[in-house]
């Protein structure tokens, strides 16, 4: 499991998850959308963690130097 996210990505995902967080703990998302959204950013926080996408694979894309 090569890397494949650079830190920029990484910072954006991070900050994305948490936005969705707050969003979900101010009481601005709810229902399905709620459950959705927290399944994106579940997987924005890994991704980021790890810093690989499997997205990414089929397209051959990285937003890492090097």
């Amino acid at each position: 499991m090569k890397k494949n996210m650079g830190t920029i990505d990484r910072i954006v995902r991070t900050a994305a998850a948490v936005v969705i967080v707050a969003l979900y703990f101010g009481g601005q998302i709810g229902g399905t959308a709620a459950i959705l959204l927290g399944v994106v950013a579940v997987a924005f926080l890994l991704t980021s963690l790890v810093s690989w996408c499997p997205a990414y694979l089929p397209f051959g894309l990285s937003t890492r130097r090097g």
